[in-house]
């Protein structure tokens, strides 16, 4: 059985055909705008998402303030480590009669939130700055509580301490400042 010789293949010209690609596209559901009104070019494109919706923009100084804040806990840290004793003598203006053990533990744990802060400073994922900023605001109130109410057992108000809460209340200010301003959703123009 001999076989028939096929016929040549004809050539489609629906690329060049406008119409043709218009139906393509509208069958295949890119090229229109979707809910969000954005025109996706292709199917993965639609799929994925489109980057720059992920793209975060950072108030201004968000960074300055991120880095400010993990070197003032890395300072603040090494200082509580390695100089327990005069730290506390500075807040409080009285030498400390127990031991320093509690110091340093409060200096371990500035460190590990410097290092959260130096991690925060360098990413570009809005969530990992969110949280960063919520665990730094965390800290300030947390530190305002516990050093007032060791204040009002103690029953003195030392100008350190005073400085102290004070520069805490405006650090929290400004870190849930920056936190609700990235937590913000920006209009569409």
């Amino acid at each position: 059985m001999a076989s028939k010789p096929h016929p040549p293949l004809m050539k489609k010209h629906s690329q060049t055909d406008l119409i043709s690609r218009l139906k393509s596209r509208k069958v295949l559901g890119v090229g229109g705008e979707d809910d969000d009104g954005e025109v996706h070019r292709s199917k993965i494109s639609q799929m994925l998402g489109n980057e720059m919706k992920f793209a975060v923009r950072e108030p201004i100084g968000l960074r300055v303030w991120i880095l400010v804040s993990a070197v003032g806990f890395t300072v603040m840290a090494l200082m509580a480590l390695v100089f327990p004793n005069q730290l506390y003598e500075v807040v409080f203006e009285e030498e400390l009669s127990t031991t320093s053990i509690s110091i340093r533990l409060y200096g371990g744990a500035l460190l590990s939130l410097s290092l959260i802060l130096w991690n925060g400073l360098y990413t570009a994922e809005k969530i990992i700055i969110q949280w960063t900023l919520l665990s730094e605001g965390c800290y300030f109130a947390v530190q305002f509580l516990v050093t007032s109410i060791t204040l009002m057992e103690i029953g003195i108000l030392p100008n350190a301490a005073m400085l102290l809460l004070l520069s805490r209340v405006l650090f929290l200010v400004v870190t849930m400042a920056y936190y609700y301003q990235l937590g913000r959703k920006l209009k569409k123009i």
